[in-house]
């Protein structure tokens, strides 16, 4: 019987990513899709700024120019045409990337799958389907479908990136909360035969009479949306005929473009019961599905991946107990809540039907942009951790919890985003000298996990003499003002980019060391 490490079910972009992630760190991954070629059409059409350094921590980021593009802005406007609400993309967020970006998504998936083949330990199998799970005490035992009948393989983990009507949640059991958040819209993607300015290039049409969306789909590539209204039969809305009078709405024609593909979807808001079950996990749209007005869907399911592949990691070294898996749905789930109520809010002020509803969420919409002109307010899609993995556990007082930005340093001469010039992986940032910070104990227990101690100092600043660590300037004066917000000496950064915890003096330093160790080893 063949074992493999990990054993993913479905290979869209959030099981690419995972077989990429724990490829990186050294595990065998067999992955098992149902279809024999790729999906060759798109279904999300942006991501954000997290997302986007999660890609280059996959090693991808260098690929992607072909497939993305800045979302530029994003205006939601009334039936009427006025303008309710304006957001303009900031080219360097806090994660160091955009906030948003919009994308192909099949280039971006062929260009995950690419970087997966290159990695030694990656097998994957199409069309095979999974229609067996047996769980032993040191395996899984999954029955796999193909070509030429069925095998049996083993593994020591399976995850299932299977998608919303996935085998291995069913598997689990657990149930699915569904909030009921439920309307029918027509997707549209086009290619324009001519290259056209988009202005804005991302635009909701909030109009009671029909609301309706126009994004970009990446280079080359636009998406059209249109739900249906009340009264509307099924049958007639998603007519090819149905299909072009829509579109012509905003000037497009069968003269003037290509309609790739079109079809109904209904909008969902739903989270699965239990993501965990002994060896068996669940990530994606397997665990989640939300309204697609915030692209969150698959930003959300690259942050799953990160969270899992670095504790299946340290669990597969033997440096971490099994329970630390137990922290990955408590942390995602709780987390994941806050993407599906803000896409939840943005969906229900885009679907209102209601001619007198919408005339009041138009007056205060204009309302609040006239206070936000005034007095510039944003609503972040970062979301601190609540629970989980953290020293002081929720002590988001002292930053732990709270996501790591991300800026530029020099480190020996080399200039770059930090993870690109230091590396990615835990990470300890420190104010002052290491050498005076750390003792043997917690320089061991760093050493173990690979961490990186960097100290941090101005950019500008004195070259500082030899130590075991190296210096980083910090040229967007981003670390150190983190630092002093949360009155630290230094700062322990897990893998995913958010904070464990801080320490207030250098005596704090390894007693924070050991709190993670303790963490870690849990169970």
């Amino acid at each position: 019987m063949l074992m493999t490490d990990v054993l993913i079910v479905g290979y869209g972009p959030v099981g690419e990513m995972l077989t990429i992630l724990l490829a990186q760190r050294g595990l065998t991954v067999t992955a098992v899709e149902r279809w024999a070629t790729p999906y060759n059409f798109p279904r999300a059409v942006s991501y954000d700024g997290e997302a986007s350094r999660i890609l280059a921590a996959a090693g991808v980021a260098d690929r992607l120019g072909p497939v993305v593009e800045s979302s530029g802005e994003y205006t939601f406007k009334n039936g009427f045409g006025r303008t309710l609400l304006h957001v303009k993309v900031t080219g360097d967020g806090p994660m160091g990337w955009p906030d948003s970006v919009s994308f192909y998504q099949p280039g971006l998936e062929a260009l995950l799958a690419e970087r997966g083949a290159e990695l030694p330990g990656v097998t994957v199998l199409r069309p095979y389907q999974v229609t067996g799970l047996v769980e032993h005490d040191d395996r899984v035992e999954v029955t796999i479908a193909g070509p030429d009948g069925e095998e049996v393989r083993a593994a020591r983990w399976v995850v299932g990136c299977d998608g919303a009507n996935s085998f291995v949640r069913e598997h689990l059991g657990g149930g699915v909360t569904d909030l009921g958040f439920t309307y029918d819209w027509l997707v549209c993607d086009v290619v324009p035969h001519e290259a056209r300015e988009f202005k804005p290039n991302n635009l909701q049409v909030c109009d009671p009479a029909r609301p309706r969306t126009a994004v970009s789909a990446g280079p080359g590539h636009r998406r059209w949306e249109f739900m249906r209204v009340p009264g509307e039969s099924r049958e007639e809305f998603e007519s090819v005929e149905s299909v072009w009078r829509l579109l012509g709405l905003f000037d497009i024609t069968p003269d003037n473009a290509t309609l790739e593909r079109y079809g109904v979807y209904t909008t969902q808001a739903c989270s699965a019961g239990r993501w965990r079950s002994g060896r068996i996990l669940i990530a994606g749209d397997a665990a989640h599905v939300m309204p697609p007005f915030m692209g969150q869907g698959m930003s959300s399911g690259f942050r799953d991946a990160l969270n899992l592949a670095w504790k299946l990691d340290l669990v597969h070294r033997g440096l971490a107990d099994e329970a630390l898996l137990d922290t990955y749905q408590e942390e995602r789930c709780a987390h994941v809540q806050h993407a599906i109520r803000m896409s939840m809010d943005s969906g229900t002020v885009i679907c209102e039907t209601d001619r007198a509803a919408a005339a009041g969420r138009d007056a205060a919409m204009l309302a609040e942009l006239r206070r936000r002109t005034a007095r510039p307010r944003t609503r972040s899609l970062l979301e601190p951790l609540a629970g989980g993995v953290l020293h002081g556990r929720t002590d988001e007082a002292a930053g732990a919890g709270v996501p790591m930005p991300q800026g530029r340093v020099e480190v020996d001469g080399r200039t770059g985003l930090f993870d690109e010039v230091v590396g990615t992986g835990f990470v300890l940032l420190c104010a002052e000298d290491p050498d005076g910070l750390l003792d043997a104990d917690a320089r061991a227990v760093l050493d173990s996990l690979g961490a990186r101690v960097v100290r941090v100092v101005p950019a500008g600043a004195p070259a500082t003499g030899p130590g075991a660590a190296p210096t980083a300037f910090d040229l967007d004066d981003v670390y150190l003002p983190h630092l002093k917000r949360y009155d630290a000496v230094a700062v322990l950064v897990r893998p995913d980019f958010y904070v464990f915890g801080t320490a207030a003096d250098p005596a704090g330093v390894p007693a924070l060391v050991e709190d993670l160790r303790q963490q870690v080893r849990r169970g």
